[in-house]
């Protein structure tokens, strides 16, 4: 079994918008993901809004440089992810479009393999 990094994007000005009830609605199609992935899923968790971040950066000299914010200037930030397990990438597509960020027109997932190293 291969483990791979589902990322979860999206605007968090969107997100801020959503009512109780849109909330609710979401929560459930996650409920609906982790219930159908079950034991697949090793990981999995929510993040702070993108301008919470903190980013580190080196220079051509080596020196590092701390900023407040992502690397990137986009409206659509990492907002979580899962960490799955499954015989394949078919297999995680397959759960993957359970996600409700796929209902949004702002927010999307990007899937990675893990590398995994002896």
């Amino acid at each position: 079994m291969a483990k791979y990094m589902i990322l979860i994007y999206g605007d968090a000005e969107q997100w801020d918008a959503m009512t109780a009830e849109q909330w609710d609605a979401h929560n459930a199609g996650h409920g609906a993901f982790v219930g159908k992935a079950g034991a697949r899923v090793l990981d999995g968790r929510q993040l702070e809004t993108a301008p919470t971040a903190t980013s580190l950066r080196a220079d051509a000299h080596g020196q590092v440089h701390v900023t407040d914010g992502p690397f990137l200037e986009t409206k659509e930030g990492l907002g979580g992810y899962y960490l799955v397990e499954a015989a394949d990438l078919d297999e995680v597509l397959e759960l993957a479009r359970l996600l409700p960020e796929l209902n949004y027109t702002h927010s999307g997932l990007e899937i990675r393999p893990v590398v995994e190293r002896e």
